[in-house]
């Protein structure tokens, strides 16, 4: 069964809905690089909806009551947010849940060196990524670094038009003869992303020689009051330089970095902040860090961290107790809100088209991720999934189903399986995306814009099922 496009669907008014969520999507993301940036960035959203940080709330000794709208920041690296419902939290909540890490370059703890008077970062890289297409691009710097004192400097460069960027270098063509006879795995090494921050030597003061990381130095002790040994205690991630973009004649597409994950990431959470009135069933949403490498830390949801937050939240609303948390978890129901391959006609043995999600055709399911034999897969009940079509199609909603290319050749993972754990209804809905895990990859407006009908649906109309 073919879904038409969804497109079709909009006149006038409704383009200007899609074309105004774009846009405060679009600059979500662009000041949210990093994991850390996009919790800030979710956290002053947060407060400008009404929420209140459940910690303050925690401490005030307040009761939490139906329509409360409570959020918590973990470790500034995950975040979560929630609006209380009428029922009792045993009756289960409504969760949209997505990450907000993405694939990139992580500096190393000891990672400045000179070489042929240029100095570099060393550099390790995050998640599956195709090396290749790192290199000889516009790169920026992102992070924090923490000194010995307690005090934090955060870092971006190479966003501002005034900035400098930084740079990973490949081989000139006319000296590649070896370097393209190897496969695309092997043509960059892991240990060939080495990112170029100076080429200009200074002589440091009582020094004889002069050095380009003297006078990197120099500027990190001038700008940002940081040492060398501080790099031992930060965390700076290599993310590609520059905005998130229309693309096409018509301007139906954003070629952007990090779409996977935070174009599901930001309409769940927006879905939560713009509810208005009183929910039924408590709504939330959960953006999580690690996923890109396991959903490992203490920050990853293969942690106890929502588990705990949702044990303060029903103390807070007057369900003390582990069976009470127990029965919350287990008589939830949940969106893991993640990308999906979107059907690319330049690749198409990669896919198995009737089963393939497709731009432009809406919100995408997938009743199971995994690889080949649905191996790490939570696979979504049918009766969960009939529930699920029935008021998107109430609410008009464009949404089409899928897998992540051919049985034998695909694969993925998400969150969705570890929330699946405590008993909970779960399945995996989220965006097409072209170029995935590509430092810029693209969408269709309106399968973010449909996104977020669903996920507002979800929240409003999901029930216990039967």
């Amino acid at each position: 069964m073919e879904r038409k496009n969804a497109w079709a669907a909009y006149d006038a008014a409704g383009m200007e809905k899609i074309e105004a969520f774009a846009k405060a999507y679009c600059a979500y993301i662009d000041g949210g690089k990093t994991e850390r940036e996009c919790v800030a960035e979710s956290v002053t959203a947060a407060k400008a909806a009404g929420f209140e940080d459940l910690k303050d709330v925690i401490a005030s000794g307040k009761a939490l009551a139906a329509g409360d709208k409570v959020y918590v920041n973990w470790m500034n690296k995950s975040f979560v947010c929630f609006v209380i419902g009428s029922e009792p939290m045993e009756s289960g909540m409504n969760i949209l849940g997505a990450h907000i890490d993405s694939p990139r370059i992580d500096v190393k703890q000891n990672p400045l060196y000179e070489d042929s008077d240029l100095a570099y970062l060393d550099t390790h890289y995050y998640g599956g990524i195709k090396k290749y297409q790192w290199v000889a691009q516009p790169l920026a710097l992102h992070g924090v670094i923490c000194r010995k004192d307690g005090t934090t400097v955060t870092v971006a460069i190479g966003e501002d038009a005034a900035d400098p960027v930084f740079y990973i270098s490949d081989l000139l063509p006319h000296l590649a003869q070896e370097q393209m006879t190897k496969t695309a795995a092997k043509a960059i090494e892991g240990e060939e992303l080495n990112l170029i921050i100076g080429g200009m030597p200074v002589k440091a003061e009582g020094e004889e020689k002069a050095s380009v990381t003297a006078g990197v130095l120099a500027i990190l002790k001038e700008k940002y009051g940081v040492e060398e040994e501080d790099f031992l205690s930060a965390e700076l991630e290599i993310v590609p330089a520059g905005k998130a973009r229309e693309v096409g004649f018509d301007r139906s597409m954003i070629a952007a970095y990090g779409h996977d994950d935070r174009v599901c990431a930001y309409p769940s959470m927006q879905a939560v902040l713009d509810f208005e009135g009183t929910p039924k069933y408590t709504l939330c949403a959960v953006l999580t860090d690690k996923e890109e490498i396991g959903s490992v830390g203490a920050t990853g949801m293969n942690s106890r961290f929502f588990e705990n937050i949702v044990a303060e939240l029903c103390d807070a609303a007057g369900a003390p107790g582990d069976l009470a948390l127990r029965r919350t978890l287990q008589n939830s129901r949940m969106l893991s809100s993640d990308v999906s391959a979107g059907f690319d006609p330049n690749f198409p043995g990669a896919f198995e088209k009737k089963n393939a999600a497709f731009l432009g055709r809406g919100v995408c399911f997938n009743k199971y991720t995994g690889s080949r034999g649905k191996s790490g897969s939570s696979d979504a009940n049918a009766e969960y999934i009939a529930q699920l079509r029935r008021i998107l199609d109430q609410e008009g909603v464009a949404f089409q189903t899928a897998e992540l290319g051919r049985v034998d050749l695909g694969g993925g993972g998400t969150i969705a399986y570890m929330c699946a754990k405590f008993g909970m209804n779960v399945i995996d809905s989220g965006v097409a995306v072209l170029s995935m895990h590509a430092p810029y990859e693209l969408i269709s407006k309106v399968d973010l814009y449909e996104a977020y009908r669903c996920y507002c649906t979800f929240l409003r109309d999901a029930e216990p099922v039967k």
